[in-house]
């Protein structure tokens, strides 16, 4: 049987219109440079970490990742940037810990990380509770004795308020009922610069911008704050071993949009699992497999977290 001819036209033309499966567009993806946004300035952990899974990305699936630096009100810019780019899979973010604090510390965001987020990769590492050699406590116990004995008199030092190095220090005045004085920087470097002299003789800090400066004896590092000791600090215990149910770490995370294909979604997720291991340990990090759902109930967890010790200390966003 014949066809009229506009009838075959009309049936040409929808089959010209079919779309093309999206586990096709996965499987091509990506065919063009990808926009990688970063939360903080060049040459930061968080920084260097996104150009770490680039570098990855860019040799395992053959276009590049480019990382862009939108520095600014503790990563909201960038993720409010990725958050209202296209969900296509080619603007990616990268943030930190920030992001499950801020969730609480600021009163009005124009996201919501959780909903709008769908993490890929997450990277975690230590922090180390670290003392000027003029502190006469060598132990936790010590120092807690120390804090106790002198409440209001010590200060410790943060890179900003709201940070993550100042919530790991209020959590810890949380659990061991201690009261010491924020002295909070513009950045970690100024910090450790006054950490270093003993203008500021407490803080809480990574342990790769500290490491050299605790090795020769310039800092005491009294405990890490993960709940297992750190590879590159085996001899100092963790901070659970003293306070019980204490745990914090910095923590790295690569996103995109939700509402990204889970195709494309779970390709990236399934590429950083499979490619970070070596690269990530040897910034004295720990890569951190998982698919997206792990992912989210890691930030859940995270977000509720320092949502208790926000309010206990009362902090506020400057």
């Amino acid at each position: 049987m014949k066809l009229p001819r506009r009838k075959f036209l009309h049936l040409a033309a929808g089959a010209v219109a079919l779309p093309v499966p999206r586990i096709a567009l996965a499987l091509d993806y990506p065919t063009r440079p990808v926009h990688w946004i970063v939360g903080y300035p060049a040459g930061g952990g968080t920084d260097i970490s996104a150009r770490l899974m680039a570098q990855s990305l860019s040799e395992r699936l053959g276009q590049p990742f480019v990382v862009e630096n939108r520095a600014g009100a503790a990563s909201n810019i960038a993720i409010e940037t990725v958050v209202r780019a296209r969900p296509d899979g080619y603007t990616l973010l990268e943030t930190d810990a920030a992001a499950a604090i801020n969730a609480t510390l600021y009163d009005k965001l124009n996201f919501n990380f959780i909903r709008d987020i769908a993490v890929i990769g997450i990277i975690r590492t230590a922090l180390v509770l670290l003392v000027h050699p003029s502190v006469p406590a060598k132990t936790v116990p010590e120092f807690i004795a120390y804090a106790k004995a002198n409440p209001g008199k010590i200060s410790y030092a943060s890179g900003g308020v709201g940070g993550p190095l100042h919530v790991a220090a209020e959590m810890f005045e949380m659990m061991t009922d201690t009261n010491m004085t924020h002295v909070p920087y513009h950045g970690i470097a100024p910090a450790l610069v006054d950490l270093l002299g003993g203008q500021v003789p407490v803080a809480f800090g990574g342990i790769p911008p500290t490491f050299d400066h605790i090795r020769n004896g310039r800092l005491r590092a009294l405990a890490v704050t993960t709940t297992t000791r750190s590879e590159l600090l085996p001899d100092i215990p963790p901070m659970a071993d003293f306070v019980p149910g204490y745990e914090a770490s910095q923590w790295f995370a690569a996103g995109l949009r939700k509402t990204t294909p889970v195709e494309i979604t779970d390709k990236l997720n399934k590429e950083i699992n499979a490619s970070m291991k070596a690269r990530i340990e040897k910034l004295g990090a720990t890569p951190t497999p998982g698919s997206t759902a792990d992912f989210d109930k890691f930030i859940t967890d995270e977000t509720e977290k320092w949502a208790k010790v926000i309010k206990f200390a009362g902090i506020k966003a400057e």
